[in-house]
């Protein structure tokens, strides 16, 4: 009589997901891991025949064993020493013992081969100034490891899925896409209180300062210094650089005013009360914020680069990341057009329609499925 192997009893997960994220202060690249699974956990909730049989958990480090799953149908375990890489490159794959592990945030084992990891974009080979040598070096080692161990490879846009090619050498056939979406700022309860008392009732332009020398706040600044006699204030969120904003004579105009960090409640306020968003970024895989900033009805000016292309379609306006007179113009042109942001609105909200984490988890299952068996 031939032998069969015992079945995997059916409580038995067999798609594990890298928890790591979990541990650290959300980033954009965590917003999507975070939404991707909510959207998988409603997914199994609904009884979705897609995930049928679909058996998943989260793996977290031993030091988190003490945290609230925020998931119903998606469950949660701490194992392994440690944290951070070392626990990912060390503890998380015997962890995974043979399952099929799923990598959200840009990273994953690099001895292990039964793994679809989510690459979002190429931004350390391209845009090294804005991360530290070691960093830049860890990645550039790490992710074309990853392109070459992972069954599948996962990225944002087909921008990025071009870039990972070009910079890393994976396989474009060997790249899926899924989309991101910004619904879930419609969840955020609006904080007006908190904002409120620093407007003075003008209309304003929103924008985010960063340190980051890609995200190309300078284009703003340097913007708000040729514009004159101002009908707008410029709002600035993030942090502040003494090189961008300046001193003395060199400084912004008295219409650009610097809120600081403000929390998800305050920026849901700020965007849903802007006459537009900016967003000069030089590099981007996709363009979460401008995607955030529509799904809450504020019109948008971006840099014109194919990710935010891709992303946006044609419910923004585009600005080259090199020309502060081109952006001053459509500042100015924006700010006073009543009818303009309306259509930009209008834009916004039917493209953001198409743009959900439902759709971006039913294809990312129908990315990994073929290696659930």
């Amino acid at each position: 009589m031939p032998w069969n192997p015992p079945m995997k009893p059916m409580h038995s997960p067999n798609l594990v997901i890298n928890g790591r994220f979990l541990g650290r202060q959300a980033t954009g690249v965590d917003r999507f891991a975070f939404e991707t699974i909510r959207a998988l956990d409603q997914l199994i909730e609904l009884g979705d025949p897609l995930v049928a049989g679909m058996r998943t958990e989260i793996v977290v480090p031993e030091a988190l064993a003490g945290m609230a799953n925020p998931f119903r149908h998606v469950g949660l375990r701490a194992s392994g020493k440690g944290g951070g890489l070392r626990w990912e490159q060390l503890a998380l794959p015997q962890v995974a013992r043979g399952r099929l592990l799923l990598n959200l945030c840009n990273s994953g084992p690099l001895l292990y081969h039964r793994q679809v990891t989510v690459l979002h974009d190429a931004a350390p080979a391209r845009v090294p100034d804005s991360y530290s040598r070691s960093f830049v070096a860890w990645y550039c080692l790490m992710a074309p490891r990853i392109g070459r161990v992972s069954q599948r490879v996962i990225t944002v846009s087909e921008f990025s899925r071009r870039e990972l090619c070009d910079a890393y050498r994976i396989p474009a056939g060997k790249i899926g896409v899924v989309p991101e979406s910004g619904e879930h700022m419609l969840r955020v309860q609006q904080d007006q209180g908190a904002v409120e008392p620093t407007l003075n009732g003008r209309p304003f332009v929103l924008a985010v300062g960063s340190l980051n020398r890609h995200k190309n706040f300078q284009l703003v600044a340097d913007a708000a210094r040729l514009i004159r006699d101002a009908q707008f204030d410029i709002v600035v969120v993030g942090g502040g650089d003494s090189r961008v904003y300046g001193t003395g004579q060199d400084g912004l105009p008295a219409f650009v005013k610097h809120l600081g960090y403000v929390s998800d409640g305050e920026l849901a306020a700020l965007y849903r009360r802007a006459a537009c968003f900016v967003y000069p970024s030089r590099y981007e895989g996709f363009g979460l914020p401008p995607v955030e900033a529509l799904a809450l009805g504020c019109p948008v000016i971006a840099s014109r680069l194919p990710a935010v292309l891709e992303a946006c379609g044609d419910a923004v306006l585009y600005t080259s990341p090199d020309d502060p007179a081109e952006l001053a113009r459509l500042l100015e042109r924006i700010t006073g057009d009543a009818e303009l942001r309306a259509s930009l609105r209008e834009r916004g909200r039917a493209r953001t329609a198409e743009l959900t984490w439902r759709a971006t988890a039913v294809k990312l299952i129908e990315e990994i499925s073929p290696w659930l068996m």
